[in-house]
């Protein structure tokens, strides 16, 4: 069974930080591309981040762009989602998720929830003074 489990998220001040870890378990993340999804209340599921099978090319939403980074150590078959410089309205449910093949990330497929195959359940992440 191919498990992806989010952790790290919590309650932050504005300007904080937080790292979020995704885990695999059951499948080898090498062959993914790993997204970060993000679902805030009232919202459409969005964007955050992606990276490639390698880790070599990675690719962020307009709100994620300066402040958060995404790395991958596929030796522990895990990802990572740095997140600096919080802001309330970074809050919501985040969610990793796993796309089969090569694909290029700054491509229509790379932030689009639609192309990825799995999911974990999400970390809630809430930005507030």
């Amino acid at each position: 069974q191919r498990l992806l489990v989010e952790s790290g998220g919590g309650l932050v001040q504005p300007g904080g930080s937080l790292r979020l870890s995704c885990a695999a378990s059951g499948f080898t993340l090498d062959y993914y591309v790993i997204g970060w999804f993000r679902k805030a209340p009232g919202k459409e599921r969005e964007g955050v981040s992606c990276i490639s099978n390698s880790g070599s090319s990675t690719n962020y939403g307009d709100s994620a762009k300066g402040r958060f980074t995404i790395s991958r150590d596929n030796a522990k078959n895990m990802v990572y989602l740095q997140m600096n410089s919080l802001k309330p309205e970074d809050t919501g449910v985040y969610y990793c998720a796993a796309l089969l093949g090569i694909v290029e990330v700054h491509g229509p497929e790379g932030l689009d929830p639609d192309s990825y195959d799995y999911w974990g359940q999400g970390t809630q992440v809430t930005v507030s003074s």
